[in-house]
């Protein structure tokens, strides 16, 4: 079966099997994985929360971990990651997401816009090492901000339905309590499972920001558990300047969807970025060698452009090239690097 599709695939060439099966059902793949909006709800001002059927290549996922989400914007396919909200292994094989619509965020904002039953959208297999282990800790904290909720509220929701008798906390900081999706949810659950306890913070309504106290007061038992925190950058590195000042970095488990650079130094910035393959070259900016090839006019294969799904990656012919993450420098020949976390240090080749 699997030398038939490869006989079929290179008869289609140059186009993939795929996109010629889409013409017949945006839905029908042999490959390409996709899901179909079949309910959206906007019942939180700024997000949307979406019900995606995936065809028959999803295989699940575990709490914690995301997905890509592929849709056509002006003729440009563009990518991004989210979490599920929903538990682990739902018997009806639905995805549910819950997608704040960002300032600024292209695909963000088309969803929350635009989405409607019926819609197509690529979608990739879960991903992620941010997730519960196997084997349930005795006590689990979850902290999150923002729009990092939905990771958590995965793993909160995967117990629940697993009937966890261990000690669970819940805290998540939002803006107010109209801001916070499936909050009702969140009270039942919390109502249904007497050793779970929900605690929400508003800052901006004069609630306190996180700190030791903080923690201490709603999980004083936080040392023998294991935490699992996603949010805004701010609330991360509070989270672990605690974690770390009590030297518990090992029970500490984070994610975050947000790219911190390393500072680019200004001297680096010199010579030509090539892009071989295409026969381009442009001045070295500094910036991303993603961000040089779009402004070059190319249009590289990405994803959640923060160094998470790989889809960015690319050979690096020569030259040398620095982790917009770690600072870290490399400049080995033939090197595959990704784009949208790497920058070049001079002149650089790299094969798109």
């Amino acid at each position: 079966m699997v030398d038939l599709i490869d006989l079929v695939q290179t008869l289609t060439t140059p186009h993939p099997l795929d996109r010629y099966l889409e013409l017949v059902r945006p839905t029908l793949t042999v490959r390409q994985m996709r899901a179909e909006i079949t309910h959206v709800r906007r019942s939180v001002p700024g997000s949307v929360t979406l019900t995606l059927r995936p065809t028959r290549q999803w295989r699940g996922h575990a709490a914690g971990q995301y997905v890509q989400i592929g849709v056509v914007i002006d003729g440009v396919r563009h990518t991004r990651c989210y979490s599920p909200v929903n538990p682990e292994s739902r018997r009806d094989r639905r995805i549910q997401l819950t997608v704040k619509a960002h300032p600024g965020g292209l695909v963000s904002q088309y969803l929350h816009d635009q989405a409607v039953p019926g819609m197509v959208v690529d979608l990739s297999p879960a991903a992620g090492v941010f997730r519960l282990p196997e084997v349930r800790p005795d006590r689990v904290l979850l902290i999150s901000g923002g729009s990092g909720i939905t990771p958590v509220l995965s793993m909160m929701r995967t117990l629940a339905d697993e009937g966890y008798t261990g000690e669970l906390t819940f805290l998540h900081y939002a803006r107010s309590p109209e801001a916070v999706p499936h909050r009702a949810e969140l009270e039942a659950i919390a109502e249904r499972n007497p050793r779970f306890r929900i605690e929400m913070r508003y800052p901006e309504q004069g609630g306190g920001p996180f700190d030791y106290d903080e923690l201490d007061r709603v999980a004083p038992w936080f040392a023998d558990a294991q935490t699992y925190v996603c949010g805004p950058p701010p609330l991360m590195d509070a989270v672990r300047k605690v974690y770390e000042a009590e030297e518990l970095a090992d029970r500490l488990h984070s994610e975050e969807f947000t790219l911190s650079v390393a500072p680019v130094d200004a001297d680096e910035a010199y010579g030509a970025t090539t892009f071989s393959a295409s026969g381009v070259s442009a001045e070295n900016t500094g910036a991303s060698l993603l961000e040089q090839a779009e402004a070059a006019g190319l249009t590289p294969e990405y994803g959640c452009r923060m160094g998470i799904c790989f889809s960015c990656t690319a050979v690096r012919r020569s030259g040398c090239t620095r982790n917009l993450r770690t600072g870290e420098t490399g400049s080995d020949p033939d090197q595959p690097i990704q784009l949208c976390v790497s920058a070049a240090v001079g002149d650089v080749d790299i094969e798109i």
